[in-house]
């Protein structure tokens, strides 16, 4: 390879089967080149911004509203506008981009479908590209399945809206290179999906729809609508065409949300409450700080002060500026027991209540089964209405710094610890395996929930805090019960499924994250390199 070819190309570590030419034409290829030639420098140094200000917080300071940004919070202005397809969000469905469940998704009582290429989708090559492929083909119509019992699968005739997760500006692609470095992961979902189904996404009246994840700046979002800017001006399309919903996912964002819809305020129609991953990041923002560390996941619910702020705040920031706050995911899974099925009803239920009470606009499932309870919910609450844009919560008090930031009371337990450690770890084998998206203990778990259970015991380490039952967290107490519930996963899994799965690197890969003097930032940078 030349120097001008290492400055201009593109390099695929890959060679095209039939998959990768249906998806990696030649358009396709030089329209990504051109993002990743132009926008790939910005995101280095937005990436290089989050380590400078996390060091800020790591050395004491605490996150906060950005002064030099109080003219754009304290004025009226409104985004651009909301399409007539996406007016209505009351249930949506997430899951990977897998051929089967984006069938099943697109099929479900539900009004959109999130199909994810980020914390639901372990990203090796085929997974990626064949997402791509099934994801043209339900934008077409086309999309079929036949299982091993010869099952047939295909659309209904009046599926949900699509939108596309594209990867988070941390994760890179790592078969494509560029001046030999990984290209964006991002640059690359967006750039297949929205080239090869643009047009077809607008002849039938909907349009190129984007969820965009692990937001911590505005400046990240303003770097988005270039992106989407430069794509539509490249394809003659007018403003605002491309349309996004931030997930507020990150401690540092929630400061920032009147802002992020400011930057993006041409193609924004909402903000989301990513809650697992906003769990995850309050850990990881405040790892140093001891008096900010929170008890076993399990106790950390919504009606705890410092998540239900972040919740309101963003229903009132978003339904001021004419944008939807969407609710957060409900993770559990329908049971066959009908005495525990009816338990995860309720549960579901009274959580997506307490969603519409508060005013989102609409929720998130992880699992069909649980679509019709929730539409229920939103149905009574929504009565005629499509959304709640007209609660505007202007009667609420100012939520301050200090309550989005207020410490979260309950126990350590020995219990919590130890369903922690089995959980990231059966995550873990399944990611590397090649499944981001698993049934463990009757939820549905992605990257965030393993995020959550591996970060709490590295924090918990690092302060030396103890259990309820007066053990102190150590690194050799860490030690002890990994050996101990791996034993526990084997025989839950079977001897087979353990000995012929990836268990012992889930387990070493677990053991590096979570001991470590310093945190990695995502379990998935270091899992990536174990994916093929």
């Amino acid at each position: 390879m030349t120097q001008q070819e290492m400055t201009t190309e593109l390099h695929f570590t890959r060679d095209f089967s039939y998959q990768e030419q249906q998806v990696l034409t030649d358009g396709a290829i030089r329209f990504l080149t051109e993002l990743v030639q132009k926008f790939s420098p910005r995101r280095k140094e937005l990436l290089e911004n989050r380590l400078i200000n996390q060091k800020k917080i790591d050395d004491g300071a605490l996150p906060d509203f950005i002064m030099e940004t109080a003219s754009i919070r304290d004025s009226e202005w409104t985004i651009r506008g909301i399409p007539d397809d996406l007016l209505d969000r009351r249930v949506e469905i997430t899951g990977p981009v897998e051929r089967k469940m984006v069938i099943n998704a697109l099929n479900a009582n539900v009004k959109v479908f999130m199909a994810d290429f980020e914390d639901s989708l372990a990203p090796g090559w085929e997974k990626v590209i064949d997402g791509q492929l099934n994801l043209r083909d339900a934008v077409k119509g086309t999309i079929s399945f036949i299982n091993e019992q010869g099952k047939e699968y295909s659309l209904n005739p009046d599926p949900a809206v699509l939108i596309c997760r594209v990867r988070g500006l941390h994760l890179p692609e790592k078969h494509v290179l560029w001046q030999g470095e990984a290209i964006p992961g991002g640059l690359f979902d967006f750039a297949l999906y929205f080239y090869h189904n643009y047009r077809a996404l607008l002849d039938k009246g909907s349009g190129p729809y984007f969820y965009l994840p692990k937001t911590e700046s505005y400046h990240e979002t303003a770097w988005w609508s270039e992106v989407f800017s430069y794509a539509e001006d490249r394809f003659e399309l007018p403003r605002g065409t491309i349309k996004a919903t931030v997930l507020i996912e990150t401690l540092p964002a929630v400061f920032q949300m009147d802002e992020i819809l400011y930057s993006l305020r041409d193609h924004i129609v909402g903000l989301n409450c990513g809650r697992w991953d906003y769990i995850f990041s309050y850990i990881k923002t405040l790892k140093n700080h001891a008096d900010r560390v929170l008890p076993d996941r399990q106790s950390v619910t919504m009606d705890k002060p410092f998540l239900s702020a972040y919740s309101r705040l963003l229903i009132k920031t978003c339904h001021r500026r004419g944008a939807f706050a969407m609710g957060g995911m409900a993770a559990f899974i329908p049971s066959k027991d009908a005495e525990r099925n009816a338990w995860v009803l309720d549960k579901v239920r009274a959580d997506k209540e307490l969603e519409a009470s508060n005013g989102h606009d609409g929720t998130w499932v992880a699992h069909p089964g649980l679509a019709d309870v929730v539409m229920d919910v939103f149905n009574r609450t929504l009565g005629e209405r499509k959304n709640q844009l007209n609660i505007s919560r202007s009667q609420d008090s100012e939520i301050t710094a200090q309550q989005l930031l207020e410490p979260c009371p309950g126990e350590r337990t020995e219990e919590g610890m130890r369903a922690n450690i089995r959980v990231a770890v059966q995550y873990i084998e399944a990611w590397i395996s090649g499944n981001g998206c698993v049934p463990i203990y009757g939820l549905m778990e992605d990257a965030a929930t393993a995020e959550i259970s591996r970060t709490s015991i590295w924090q918990w380490i690092r302060h030396e805090k103890t259990l309820s039952n007066g053990k102190v967290i150590t690194r050799e107490l860490f030690h002890t019960m990994l050996d101990e519930e791996m034993q526990v996963i084997r025989q839950e899994v079977g001897e087979t499924r353990f000995t012929q799965g990836r268990f012992a690197d889930a387990a070493q890969l677990m053991e590096r994250i979570t001991t470590q003097e310093t945190l990695i930032d995502f379990l998935t940078l270091p899992g990536y390199a174990l994916l093929d």
